[in-house]
């Protein structure tokens, strides 16, 4: 009997599938969960359960107590933008899946992105706007607050999700950039400001009819809100790389995302010198890291990651925001006659 079927009798025994012609599909996209949608009569819902080895190449184990981490995350959300959220159906600290709705009709940020030629300029720069919009609420309406500091103690979580993953692999394979990836990594375990998503990406992004959810928040964590945008700013950058020669936005769709959070979450101009230094470091992750970019396979293109990042990380001092963004779509348009 394999997994499913092992997790169908759970649910069956546990009441949460009623019916024994319910159906259970796999739905794809993570790296992390089980995650399957069920149709069970009139009702349809997502059920997820946290993988104790996620699905990459190297070992990589995590806690699958983030289960639990990323239910409180909703729950948390939902108390001021509950659109901004899927709602949860069944929760139980005592098992190690829960429940959520099925959100029919809702597009993938990523997959739109990607898609050829990604050119509804207008469309992508609100979901960026609207995106750098809830991702500054969520860090305005947590920032110090002690109750959400207490409820998402999560560093141990955090580092083997994010930090030792992406910061300190990287840091194994370039030995020459390993002082200051290290410091970042370091630093960054010790920050406590507001919530972190920790996965804050278009691929967790959906979108229908001007409604934006963000999913899978099983990374939840009180800490560093520079992690946040520097993450989200990287998946923009790396599509903007693999969309070459074409040209599509996406410096606009970054603008965009920028001057949205910025606008709304009065500790802004705090985060940005940290997340400038953390971009290029998550940039280089993401050709040397534990979970590299399935996108770019390029030779020149993942040339041309390594060149920027390395030497950015080796500033004495980051730049401001905005001028590393320029600076990356500069230096990628180079790879062009």
């Amino acid at each position: 009997m394999d997994e499913q079927q092992l997790l169908r009798h759970r649910l069956l025994d546990e009441g949460v599938i009623r019916s024994d012609s319910a159906k259970m599909t796999p739905l794809v996209g993570g790296i992390s969960s089980e995650i399957y949608r069920v149709v069970d009569g009139e009702q349809t819902f997502v059920v997820k359960r946290a993988l104790k080895q996620l699905r990459v190449e190297q070992p990589w184990f995590a806690n699958t107590a983030r289960n639990q981490y990323e239910q409180a995350f909703l729950r948390y959300v939902a108390g001021f933008r509950p659109d901004a959220v899927p709602r949860l159906i069944f929760s139980n600290p005592t098992v190690d899946y829960f429940c959520m709705e099925y959100l029919s009709g809702f597009s993938n940020w990523k997959e739109d992105l990607l898609a050829a030629p990604c050119d509804e300029n207008l469309c992508h720069a609100n979901l960026s706007d609207s995106a750098g919009t809830l991702l500054a609420q969520i860090h305005a309406h947590s920032w110090g607050d002690p109750a959400a500091e207490r409820d998402f103690d999560t560093t141990e979580n955090f580092e083997q999700l994010r930090i030792d993953p992406y910061l300190r692999a990287t840091a194994a394979k370039n030995p020459a950039l390993a002082e200051p990836i290290l410091l970042e990594a370091d630093r960054l375990r010790q920050s406590r400001k507001c919530l972190v998503h920790g996965d804050f990406s278009p691929k967790n992004l959906l979108h229908r009819e001007g409604r934006l959810v963000v999913l899978d928040c099983e990374v939840a964590w009180y800490g560093d809100p520079a992690f946040d945008m520097a993450f989200f700013l990287n998946h923009l950058c790396l599509k903007a790389l693999y969309h070459l020669p074409k040209r599509p936005p996406l410096a606009m769709f970054v603008e965009a995302a920028w001057e949205a959070y910025q606008k709304t979450n009065p500790h802004a101009l705090q985060i940005e010198a940290h997340t400038s230094r953390l971009l290029p470091m998550l940039l280089l992750a993401r050709v040397d890291g534990k979970s590299p970019v399935e996108y770019l396979t390029d030779d020149g293109k993942l040339r041309c990651i390594r060149e920027f990042a390395s030497a950015q990380i080796l500033r004495a001092s980051p730049l401001d925001l905005s001028s590393l963004l320029e600076d990356w779509f500069t230096h990628i348009h180079r790879l062009q006659p």
